[in-house]
């Protein structure tokens, strides 16, 4: 099994509060992470009919049959147990006396905030980070401004790295890497369950063929400023079902809307968000990318790499209980910053280039950043497709292999 970094927080989690929920996308591991992490608790899958109908039919017994702590997996197919658990929690107040697990993040989390605030530690598991896959520590978040150690960068180097385009087209679902599969098969399954499961049964989106042609021209939009109106046009649907299906992937983990960050700077600053997938081997599925090598010339190679690059940095907050504070930043005037990450105090802006070279117009974002008000002692980073990391005129150059 490969180590998950957010082992260390759920089970902190679960020392301080009675409830902890754990969600994220299908297969992204959360079932593995769980019943690994709580060897002993007693583990139930609400997945299965003979369990949720007990559930369905007598929450109250169902839940008195447990005298210690309990998994419960899948646990928004039987939603009417929330208020149930508030009781007994209520009652006994035991740490992580309850393990809840579910993919679609837009029931569970609905039901857990009517019935389990404040008494619950909502977490999120995302597939596997590129750290994880190479069984090494979480790139710090207070240090992604400055060089990596030695030690880290001579790790990279030892490893068995695999191309930045095989590992873009692979993508990061942990079965796929588990049990050597070939991707794009995998991935067809993944997102035709995920269609009529999540889709069609929970939210009664009676029009699949609609809702897959929406999905792709999400895929084409990767990384650009999101135009409702456009999207739902090219979509043939109206604006409040594009509004709402994007919702969907949203919350199930598919996608993330990057916001631009609110400072204003003197300058009008663009208010749409940029469209991003979670899973670049996903992305690559759904735009219709069969191979490794087509990503070396295909027009949406530099948008892979950046919603990998935003992916790796969500990771990493997620993996330690953090809400991200990351954002882009882009004036009226189209001077833009792809990824900054707020800290209260300080700003960092990153720049994301897929190419394995840095030519001197690649600092050009983040040297406009640095003629900003009290912005001019600023730390920035660039991360690109290359291997080395270093520093250059005056930012830090971290390789793919360096990042997350």
């Amino acid at each position: 099994m490969i180590a998950r970094h957010l082992a260390k927080t759920l089970k902190a989690a679960a020392k301080q509060y009675p409830v902890v929920t754990l969600t994220g996308p299908r297969q992204s591991g959360k079932t593995t992470l769980v019943r690994a992490s709580f060897p002993k608790h007693r583990y139930v899958s609400l997945e299965d009919p003979d369990h949720r109908a007990f559930a369905l039919s007598d929450p109250r017994g169902f839940l008195d049959q447990f005298s210690g702590k309990v998994i419960l997996d899948e646990a928004q197919r039987v939603p009417e147990l929330f208020s149930y658990i508030q009781g007994i929690v209520d009652e006994t107040d035991k740490a992580g006396q309850f393990i809840l697990t579910g993919s679609q993040n837009f029931l569970l989390l609905q039901k857990v905030s009517q019935s389990l605030a404040g008494r619950c530690a909502v977490l999120h598991l995302l597939p596997f980070s590129r750290s994880e896959l190479a069984n090494r520590p979480m790139m710090p978040l207070d240090r992604i401004e400055t060089p990596p150690s030695r030690k880290r960068a001579e790790s990279a180097r030892i490893e068995d790295v695999p191309s930045l385009f095989d590992a873009l087209f692979k993508g990061f679902y942990p079965r796929i890497h588990d049990k050597a599969l070939e991707p794009q098969k995998w991935l067809a399954n993944y997102y035709r369950t995920y269609l009529e499961r999540d889709v069609r049964e929970v939210l009664n989106v009676g029009d699949l063929e609609t809702f897959g042609r929406f999905v792709r021209l999400c895929a084409g939009r990767c990384g650009q400023l999101l135009s409702l109106s456009s999207l739902a046009s090219d979509a043939g649907v109206s604006h409040t079902t594009a509004r709402r299906w994007l919702s969907i992937l949203e919350a199930s983990f598919l996608v993330y809307l990057l916001r631009p960050h609110h400072r204003n700077f003197n300058k009008r600053l663009v208010k749409s968000p940029k469209l991003y997938f979670l899973d670049t081997g996903l992305l690559c599925y759904l735009l219709r990318i069969r191979d490794a090598d087509d990503l070396t010339m295909h027009a949406s190679r530099g948008a892979i790499f950046e919603a990998w690059a935003l992916s790796e940095l969500l990771k990493i907050y997620h993996n330690q209980g953090l809400e991200p504070d990351v954002y882009f930043w882009r004036d009226s005037a189209g001077h833009e910053v792809d990824l900054l990450i707020d800290r209260g105090n300080s700003l960092v802006p990153v720049e994301i280039k897929s190419g394995q070279t840095i030519a001197d117009d690649a600092f050009k974002g983040l040297g406009y950043w640095r003629t900003l008000p009290e912005q001019d002692d600023c730390p920035g980073t660039l991360v690109y497709g290359g291997a080395s990391s270093y520093v250059r005129k005056g930012f830090t150059v971290r390789g793919w292999q360096d990042w997350g």
